[in-house]
C-alpha cells in the first residue's frame, strides 16, 4: 500500500528538519576541516555520505514512494534557510541526492529494504552528487583528481549513507519508536529468537 498516512508523512518531515538543522553544524565541520582537506580536495568525498542520511532513513523507515527524496528536501531547504554557507545550491544538492537515494528504491520496487538496498541508495545519492558538484564547484578540478573525489564519493555514500543509515534504523526500530510505521511493523511480524538455555 502505497498511500501516505498522516504518520508517513509527520516522520518523513521530522526526519528531514532534525537532519535540516544538524546539518548547520555538520556545514561547520567542513569549514574547521578545509585547512586539511586544501592540501589533498579530493577527500572532501569522504564526509559526503552524511548529508544523504535523511534519504535513506526515511526511505528504511517509511517504505513509501517519495519519502527519500521527500526527507532530503526538507533537510536541504531547512539548512539553505537556517543559513548554510552554499546558499541555494544547498536545494539543488537535496534534490539531487533524495532523487540517487530515491531511485535505489524504485529499482527494488519498494519491496526490499536491506543494507545493500541502503547502500546501493547512497552510492546513488553520491554519485549523482558529485556529478552536481563537479559541474558547479570543482570545474577546475583536474579529472585525475576529479575521479578520486568520485570514488571517495562512492566510498562514503556506501558506508556513511547506506550502512549507518541501516543501522541507525535497526537500532530505532528496535527500541519501538517506529511500530506504527512500516519497518517497525515488518520487525514485529518477525519471529522471535528461541531463547538460548
Amino acid at each position: 500500500m502505497n498511500r501516505y498516512r498522516t504518520i508517513d508523512l509527520l516522520v518523513t518531515v521530522l526526519i528531514g528538519a532534525a537532519f535540516g538543522v544538524a546539518f548547520i553544524g555538520y556545514g561547520l565541520l567542513y569549514s574547521l576541516i578545509d585547512p586539511l582537506t586544501s592540501a589533498f580536495a579530493p577527500a572532501q568525498g569522504l564526509l559526503a555520505g552524511i548529508w544523504l542520511l535523511p534519504a535513506v532513513l526515511a526511505g528504511l523507515i517509511v517504505r513509501k514512494p517519495g519519502a527519500a527524496l521527500l526527507a532530503e528536501m526538507v533537510a536541504a531547504v531547512l539548512s539553505m534557510l537556517l543559513g548554510s554557507q552554499w546558499g541555494w545550491g544547498t536545494a539543488i544538492s537535496g534534490l539531487v541526492q533524495g532523487g540517487g537515494v530515491e531511485l535505489a528504491f524504485l529499482l527494488v520496487g519498494y519491496r526490499r529494504f536491506t543494507l545493500p538496498v541502503a547502500m546501493l541508495g547512497g552510492v546513488l545519492g553520491a554519485a549523482l552528487e558529485w556529478g552536481w558538484e563537479k559541474l558547479v564547484y570543482y570545474q577546475e578540478m583536474s579529472w585525475s583528481f576529479s575521479l578520486i573525489m568520485l570514488g571517495f564519493f562512492l566510498i562514503s555514500g556506501a558506508l556513511l549513507a547506506g550502512a549507518l543509515g541501516w543501522v541507525a534504523t535497526r537500532a530505532l526500530v528496535a527500541t519501538g519508536a517506529v511500530d506504527s510505521l512500516a519497518a517497525g511493523r515488518e520487525h514485529a511480524r518477525r519471529p522471535a529468537a528461541a531463547p538460548t538455555r
